[in-house]
């Protein structure tokens, strides 16, 4: 993970100290900046709790976790555009102001009492609005708002299954879900299969969010898997903070894929235009489906299990690799992750093979005259000169069974050879 300038990282340390203890709670948090408190989101209302009001306060500053992930870099090669990316969470609110004109929905899931969802789908796709630097991950992306939980945030494992199957007939191409359930179920099982088979990739909470009465390591339970994020083919997300380490009390578990912000994270609401503080596995669920949708929207013929495997390879490596959208967004795919080219239809030959014959012959009358230049100089400058030795040619002597050259006679004057 990339390390932050020194303003960034302190400001987001210290909203940390201040949200994490009651991050599914009521209350506030100071911003990224340090000195505007924030509402505190919570992932789940009581039966006679009121539905969480929109927030009227708005943090200026960038968040940690966009300079984490180097999403100023990012933009420029991906936006998201072309993607659905269905939200499977408590609804999320199609009156939210950073995702105006995006948000389409399955049923009553347009609206959302508990704001989940719409905070997720925030970190997936909000806009930039004038005088904040907040933004979700894939700017262009659609959100398809799907109801995995019961009005008030109860989840069961079949309301998720027909959460899942909704987002996938839907048309969306990336799925990320919240929730985070001890048991799996056939009708679980068969969702996620159902989204491998049609080509959707399916993020899922590694793990439940972490728990509001935490207080320290020791709180932790010990580690196991959860659904469906444990199921095969489903790309499994963990929460890390400002500096790359799991919350104090977290859930944990063995087998998840990838790790991403989630630990005091800034994100929308249902209502207004302002920002609330939110930690857990379910929103670091929902910047992996930001990235996700970038790198469908640059690579539309790259399946989902190779997106899958194209943000795991790309990603920081830790114990639990971090993402990187940049560098998946702008890797250059190798042959197995890339469709193969094909092969060409026949032989290549070269240019020069259909001239090869009028080259040929088109030769031959430079060679002739060539021989003929050589020719006259042999006969006025080599034949003289032999005269003038003496020389004679070569004769033959008949009778012989072969034939015999007689040497030259030697020219008078020239001297006769030494006898010892």
């Amino acid at each position: 993970m990339t390390t932050t300038h020194g303003k960034v990282s302190a400001a987001a340390l210290a909203l940390l100290l201040t949200a994490s203890a009651s991050a599914l709670g009521a209350g506030s948090a100071a911003a990224a900046d340090g000195t505007v408190q924030l509402p505190v989101l919570s992932a789940r209302l009581d039966a006679d709790a009121a539905c969480t009001a929109g927030s009227g306060v708005r943090a200026t500053d960038v968040p940690w976790e966009q300079v984490s992930l180097q999403l100023t870099r990012t933009w420029p090669f991906a936006s998201g555009a072309g993607v659905t990316v269905g939200v499977v969470d408590t609804g999320v609110s199609a009156s939210a102001p950073a995702l105006k004109g995006r948000v389409s929905t399955v049923g009553d899931a347009g609206t959302d009492c508990v704001g989940h969802g719409t905070f997720v789908a925030g970190l997936v796709g909000a806009a930039v609005a004038d005088g904040v630097r907040f933004a979700g991950v894939a700017q262009q992306a659609r959100i398809l708002a799907v109801r995995g939980s019961d009005a008030r945030g109860a989840v069961t494992a079949e309301r998720v299954a027909d959460g899942i199957r909704a987002a996938v007939d839907g048309g969306a191409k990336v799925v990320t879900v919240s929730a985070a359930l001890a048991a799996n179920t056939p009708t679980l099982r068969a969702a996620v299969a159902l989204a491998a088979k049609k080509d959707v990739l399916l993020i899922a909470a590694a793990v439940p969010d972490t728990p509001a009465t935490a207080t320290s390591a020791t709180d932790s339970p010990p580690a196991r898997d959860y659904y469906p994020a444990a199921d095969d083919g489903v790309l499994s997300v963990l929460d890390v903070d400002v500096d790359g380490k799991r919350p104090t009390g977290a859930y944990t578990t063995d087998s998840a894929s990838i790790a991403a912000p989630g630990d005091g994270v800034v994100g929308i609401g249902p209502k207004k235009a302002g920002h609330y503080i939110g930690s857990g596995a379910s929103l670091a669920a929902g910047f992996v489906a930001g990235a996700a949708a970038l790198v469908r929207s640059v690579h539309p013929d790259l399946t989902a299990a190779r997106t899958a495997s194209l943000l795991r390879s790309s990603a920081y490596p830790a114990d639990v690799p971090r993402l990187d959208p940049y560098a998946a967004v702008t890797s250059v795919l190798t042959s197995a992750s890339a469709p193969a080219a094909a092969a060409p239809a026949s032989p290549v030959h070269l240019p020069a093979d259909k001239a090869a014959g009028p080259l040929r012959r088109a030769l031959w009358p430079a060679s002739a005259g060539l021989a003929v230049i050589i020719a006259v100089v042999w006969l006025g400058l080599i034949l003289p000169r032999g005269r003038r030795l003496g020389w004679k040619p070569s004769v033959r002597t008949e009778g012989a069974e072969n034939t015999v050259a007689v040497e030259p006679a030697v020219p008078a004057g020239a001297g006769t050879p030494l006898e010892g």
